[in-house]
């Protein structure tokens, strides 16, 4: 995909939480960029021919000897380099300039002196708002460089050299604490390194729907469906561009939501013209669950069974050449991470599935973030309520139901979250949410219903709201819509007496229990 692309921007990462920040307000410009680790020798980054580069920050001192370094060729490619926070650290290091542990750390909001002079702030004012989080500064530039903004704990809050069209700040442009962060990211990508910004989700339809066509030729595909927004955008792709040639398998693990195989079926059959293929294997991976408690158990039991499930289903097909996978540009990264890959995290996901098939893979989503994938379905025409579906674990309501799976527990919690929703939509708060949804937890709570001692199971609500998942703080629903769902699960769920609300932010916590 990225070949057809002319205007490209690489991110080099060192390490901070913050570079999928500066890709996606990169890619919010409409320029296109990808993140590659630290490490990156200098002909891949040379073969991906970026328009310019971006430097991360991360967590090391430049001067420790575990310190991540660049080769300085990097500045001699003749693109823009923008190095952020230790990406001006260490450009200033590695340049000949020195960066000492400063006497004053900043953290959080600072107030900065800038010239307006300076390609990166032009149109903004001489005093500006940044966020900053950093125990080192700058104490001499390196030759040929000069100071163009500073605060009350850095003498050197940006620097550039212009005639090697290098830039370094030591603040944040990436986070909404700095407000007029994407004006400076602005000015570097456009005014500075000559972009247009055109790539949008038009030119990504566009360009997928001929790469796929290229890649199949008349050969089959099979894709798996979920009835989440990522495999149904990459099933509308695929259909765009191949037709009859697709083929759709959607496993019911009984796992789901309410109603949820059902629904799935009867939006495919409404928007869809494919071959989908169901599969009710509910009381399979019920068994396999059968006893089993352990988070990371339950994830393990779950990815091989769907793929044994699927394999045999695909093996009942005839002339399939390719698989069709709904990775994310996410799940790439953390493949790749300078931090190391993040295995723990998502056992459930790349199951492999294409060497247990031996087909070919066809991932047309895997330069994209979640935000970008719905902006592709709307492209796609796709209806609403697939595209901005609340996200939805692969194990399903086996992280959702804390301890042992039993039907009766799943029928349980399947009836509480549907109140959940239900209730939510009624007051249109569905939309303002990123996720919300019901827990079933492993314990009992002492109650009166009746006139009579109860000893029954909790809900736990959890609603939160968040841009990307990245982050996400508790949904402040209003306390007479909880009350009416609190009394709707205790009044109609039976085996539930009491019902609590979670009001952990990300982090510490997580969105999901498990």
């Amino acid at each position: 995909m990225s070949d057809t692309i002319h205007e490209k921007v690489l991110i080099l990462d060192f390490g901070s939480q913050y570079t999928q920040l500066i890709a996606r307000r990169v890619r919010e410009l409409h320029v296109y960029c990808e993140i590659y680790p630290c490490t990156t020798d200098l002909t891949k980054i040379t073969e991906f021919k970026p328009s310019a580069v971006i430097l991360s920050g991360g967590p090391k001192n430049v001067s420790e000897d575990d310190a991540p370094l660049i080769d300085t060729a990097v500045y001699d490619l003749g693109i823009p380099v923008l190095g952020i926070c230790y990406g001006m650290q260490l450009t200033t290091h590695v340049l000949g300039g020195k960066v000492s542990a400063s006497a004053k750390r900043e953290y959080g909001h600072a107030k900065m002196e800038l010239n307006p002079e300076c390609d990166l702030f032009h149109g903004l004012d001489k005093t500006e708002n940044v966020w900053m989080s950093h125990g080192d500064r700058i104490e001499k530039t390196p030759s040929g460089f000069t100071g163009c903004a500073s605060t009350d704990g850095s003498h050197y809050a940006a620097i550039e050299n212009r005639e090697k069209r290098i830039w370094g700040i030591q603040f944040h442009p990436e986070v909404a604490h700095t407000p007029n962060g994407k004006k400076m990211l602005e000015n570097f990508l456009f005014n500075i390194s000559g972009l247009t910004g055109d790539w949008t989700m038009r030119s990504f339809v566009k360009d997928s729907i001929a790469s796929i066509k290229n890649q199949v030729g008349d050969g089959g595909v099979l894709c798996a469906l979920s009835g989440g927004v990522d495999s149904s955008v990459v099933a509308k792709l695929l259909e765009e561009a191949i037709g009859d040639q697709l083929t759709c398998i959607f496993v019911d693990n009984g796992l789901l939501r309410q109603g949820e195989a059902e629904r799935v079926m009867s939006t495919y059959a409404k928007h869809f013209k494919m071959k989908v293929i169901m599969v009710d294997a509910s009381n399979f991976f019920l068994e396999k669950l059968r006893g089993v408690d352990d988070p990371q158990a339950k994830r393990k039991i779950i990815g091989p069974a769907f793929v044994d499930v699927f394999v045999d289903e695909a093996n009942k097909l005839d002339n399939i050449n390719f698989l069709a996978q709904g990775t994310l540009y996410p799940d790439v990264i953390e493949s790749v991470s300078f931090k190391g890959p993040s295995a723990v995290i998502k056992t459930h996901h790349n199951l492999e599935l294409g060497d247990r098939l031996h087909l070919d893979l066809i991932e047309p989503l895997r330069e994209l973030f979640k935000d970008e994938v719905r902006a592709v379905g709307e492209e796609l025409g796709l209806p609403k309520s697939m595209i901005w579906r609340h996200p939805f674990p692969g194990p399903g309501l086996a992280v959702r139901t804390l301890g042992e799976i039993t039907k009766e527990r799943l029928d349980i919690l399947r009836l509480a979250d549907a109140i959940i929703l239900e209730e939510l939509n009624k007051a249109n708060w569905c939309d303002k949410v990123w996720q919300a949804f019901g827990v079933f937890l492993p314990v009992k709570a002492v109650g009166v219903m009746g006139d009579e001692r109860t000893y029954e199971n909790v809900i736990a609500i959890r609603a939160v709201t968040s841009k990307d998942a990245m982050t996400a703080d508790w949904a402040h629903i209003p306390y007479d819509i909880l009350s009416k769902i609190s009394n709707r699960i205790i009044g109609e769920v039976r085996g539930v007496n009491r019902v609590v609300l979670d009001i952990t932010s990300k982090p510490p916590g997580t969105i999901e229990w498990e």
